[in-house]
C-alpha cells in the first residue's frame, strides 16, 4: 500500500513534468506582439495595427506591433518559430515568407509547414499592370502587341516577390519577352517608371492606387480573377487576353507551432473580430484589400496551394534559388 506521503510526492512530480496548460476563457493575461517581417509604414505593418487595436479593444490587454523586417520576411518568421508556444507571439504575414520563399532561397531558417500552425487568413488583394499615364498602350492587347513586334525590349521593374512572380506570370501567359529589371522596393521601381525608366510594372494596389488616382498611372489590367471593387472599369488580365491569370498578395497570422490548439482557436476568435472591426475597415476600403477570414485548415490548404503555385511560375521562368 502506497502512503499519503508517497501519493503526495508522486502528485507533486507528475505536476512537474506535466506542461503547464494556458486556460483559454483567462487568455490574455499580458501583452500580446504582432511580429510583422516587413518595416512600420508597410501594408502588412498598418494592418497588424488596425487588428492590434481591435484586439486590445477586445480583451482590454495591450497588443504590440513588432516589426522586424529584412531578409525578405525570414528574420520575423524565424523568431517566432522559435518562441514559445504560449499564445503571446503570433506572425502577421503575407505569402513572401509562406508561400514564396521556400522555392525563392536554397535555405531557410524556418519551416513555413512545421514550425507554424495556422490561425486563419486576414485579408487579399491584387495588383495591377500599370504603364504611365502618357504611355502609348491603351489596352493589354495594345502593350502586347508591342512585346511581340520587338522581344526583348520592352522592361518592367519589381521590388519584391510578388511583383516579380506576376510579371513573369505575364510572360508566360502571353508568351512575351520582356525583360525584368530589379528594385530594392516597389515605391522604387514605381519612380522609375513614373521617370520613363522602365515600360511597365504589376503593382500592388496599395502602392500603385494613389498614383492611379492621381492620374500617373494608366491601369490597364488587374491580377485577380474578379475586377476590383476600386478599380471596377479595369478588365482582369484574363479578360484582357491573358488566359487563366491569377495571383495576388494575401495576409494571414500564425502561431508557433508549439501552440495549444484552445489558445489558437482564442487567437483565431480574436483575430477574426478583428478583421471585421472598425479600426480595420478603413485600411480595406483605401488599399485595394478584401477582408478575408478562414478557418484554421483551409488556410493550411490554401498555403499549401498557394506554395505549388509560385513553385511552378519560378521554375517555369527560370529562377535559380540564391
Amino acid at each position: 500500500m502506497f502512503s499519503q506521503r508517497s501519493i503526495l510526492v508522486a502528485v507533486a512530480l507528475m505536476t512537474c513534468v506535466l506542461p503547464t496548460l494556458t486556460d483559454a476563457a483567462t487568455f490574455p493575461e499580458k501583452p500580446i506582439s504582432f511580429v510583422v517581417p516587413f518595416g512600420a509604414g508597410s501594408a502588412t505593418d498598418q494592418l497588424a495595427r488596425a487588428l492590434a487595436a481591435s484586439v486590445t479593444e477586445q480583451t482590454g490587454k495591450p497588443v504590440v506591433v513588432e516589426n522586424r523586417p529584412g531578409a525578405s520576411g525570414m528574420i520575423a518568421a524565424q523568431y517566432v518559430a522559435r518562441a514559445p508556444g504560449d499564445g503571446y507571439t503570433v506572425l502577421v504575414t503575407t505569402n513572401t515568407t509562406q508561400a514564396a520563399n521556400p522555392h525563392l532561397f536554397k535555405r531557410l531558417p524556418y519551416d513555413p509547414l512545421k514550425d507554424f500552425k495556422p490561425l486563419t487568413a486576414l485579408g487579399k488583394g491584387g495588383q495591377v499592370l500599370v504603364v504611365r499615364s502618357d504611355s502609348p498602350y491603351m489596352t493589354v492587347g495594345d502593350l502586347l502587341a508591342k512585346a511581340r513586334r520587338n522581344p526583348g525590349k520592352l522592361t518592367f521593374g519589381s521590388g519584391n516577390s510578388s511583383s516579380r512572380i506576376a510579371g513573369e506570370l505575364l510572360k508566360q501567359l502571353s508568351n512575351i519577352d520582356i525583360v525584368w529589371v530589379g528594385y530594392n522596393s516597389n515605391p522604387n521601381a514605381m519612380n522609375d517608371l513614373l521617370g520613363g525608366h522602365i515600360d511597365m510594372m504589376v503593382i500592388d494596389t496599395v502602392t500603385g492606387l494613389p498614383q492611379i488616382k492621381a492620374g500617373k498611372l494608366r491601369p490597364l489590367g488587374v491580377s485577380t480573377s474578379t475586377r476590383l471593387s476600386q478599380l471596377p472599369n479595369v478588365p482582369t488580365l484574363s479578360e484582357a487576353g491573358v488566359k487563366g491569370y491569377d495571383i495576388g498578395y494575401w495576409f494571414a497570422a500564425y502561431a508557433p507551432a508549439s501552440t495549444q490548439l484552445n489558445v489558437r482557436d482564442r487567437l483565431r476568435e480574436l483575430l477574426v473580430v478583428a478583421v471585421g472591426s472598425q479600426q480595420a475597415s478603413q485600411f480595406f476600403r483605401t488599399s485595394g484589400t478584401q477582408a478575408w477570414t478562414t478557418t484554421a485548415d483551409e488556410l493550411g490548404r490554401f498555403q499549401a496551394e498557394e506554395s505549388s503555385k509560385w513553385e511552378r511560375v519560378i521554375k517555369a521562368a527560370g529562377i535559380q534559388p540564391e
